[in-house]
């Protein structure tokens, strides 16, 4: 836990600096291009959600309010499932992190600081945090696909070994059935042969009683 606590923090921090180094440097240029006409990097004050979305003030308290109760549900998500796989707390460490940088902006100052300019795409503007929570997504959609597949293996080599048990099981049964009609044929054998060697002995008697009788 203290490893996903450190990854949040350490994604507040790299969010905090970017954007204070944006505010101090880059804010007087306006924009800075970093490779012409594709990639800038230029500041921009953003009142709304992420990517430039929600600028009006009721719908910007409105996700200022979802963000609130998103950020703590995942938080108590991450700390009472206590999730033994790396992909799902890293994905929402990093989800929790960039979620917390931007509503540090909102709270403290009325908007978001961004400064990332994908020209090349005619793309919004935006910051770190915005990146940590779409990695983090996508992150967390991998690991829901992984989870889902180990889920898929999972069953069918529950079937598997139940087909494997099913005809063990079968060949046990058909074994013990063959013991039981082997027994059988040698104890009718027995059987045929006593009663041939009392006839033959009845048989006997009779024919020297009556060679005594002449």
């Amino acid at each position: 836990m203290f490893v996903w606590i450190a990854v949040i923090i350490g994604s507040i921090f790299l969010d905090q600096l970017t954007k204070y180094l944006t505010i101090f440097y880059l804010k007087p240029m306006g924009t800075f291009p970093i490779l012409e006409d594709i990639l800038h990097l230029t500041y921009v004050e953003n009142t709304g959600a992420a990517f430039g979305m929600m600028r009006e003030p009721g719908q910007r308290w409105i996700f200022m309010s979802i963000s609130v109760v998103g950020i703590l549900a995942l938080i108590g998500y991450m700390i009472f499932k206590k999730s033994s796989s790396k992909l799902e707390n890293l994905a929402l460490a990093f989800i929790i992190g960039g979620g917390i940088g931007n509503m540090i902006d909102r709270t403290a100052l009325g908007y978001v600081v961004d400064m990332i300019d994908f020209r090349v795409i005619n793309f919004a503007v935006f910051n770190v945090a915005d990146s940590f929570v779409c990695v983090g997504a996508g992150l967390m959609a991998l690991w829901v696909i992984r989870s889902m597949m180990d889920e898929v293996r999972a069953e069918k080599a529950a079937m598997a070994a139940s087909d494997e048990v099913g005809e063990a099981a079968s060949d046990e049964v058909v074994e013990e059935m063959t013991d039981v009609v082997t027994e059988t044929d040698q104890a009718d054998a027995e059987a045929t042969v006593e009663v041939a060697e009392e006839v033959a002995e009845e048989t006997f008697k009779e024919t020297s009683k009556e060679d005594a009788d002449d």
